[in-house]
């Protein structure tokens, strides 16, 4: 995969640092990262999301999941045991796992299950109110004239 040079973007930007390196680290991830374990994005509906990994012989032990700087991070670290079996073809991964991902501004980890070999983490988007749109009252210049008027 090619590299995509940026420093032109650079150079004409101002206040797009988180951005910049968002793309940065986006585009270097996805060149070096494995695709262990698989995983699933799912907008659930306008604010409601869920990222769902595929984490056979994982217990919920074994998993670690943590949030800083609007990075999600899920971990699984296999316990090391002894295995006595003697495989033939050892196809279900158990390997130790690292996966990011980066949030939007306002995205908030709800909760996290496991069923079936399968985590989820659910994820709501709760925009604070002085972000949302909020209708503003318009006032002719009649009732303004008027207004000052009966306050002097």
């Amino acid at each position: 995969m090619a590299r995509i040079d940026l420093s032109r973007l650079y150079r004409s930007t101002v206040g797009f640092d988180h951005f910049a390196s968002l793309l940065d680290s986006t585009l270097s991830t996805e060149q070096t990262s494995p695709e262990y374990p698989p995983y699933n994005i799912e907008a659930m509906d306008e604010y409601h999301y869920a990222i769902t990994l595929a984490v056979a012989s994982f217990t919920e032990n074994e998993l670690d999941i943590q949030v800083e700087n609007g990075i999600l991070t899920v971990r699984g670290k296999k316990q090391t045991a002894v295995d006595s079996r003697n495989y033939l073809d050892q196809g279900i991964a158990s390997r130790s796992f690292e996966r990011k991902f980066n949030l939007a501004d306002h995205i908030e980890v709800t909760e996290a299950t496991v069923t079936h070999g399968l985590l989820t983490v659910h994820l709501i988007k709760e925009i604070p109110e002085a972000l949302k749109p909020r209708k503003i009252k318009i006032i002719s210049g009649q009732e303004v004239i008027e207004d000052k008027k009966a306050a002097a």
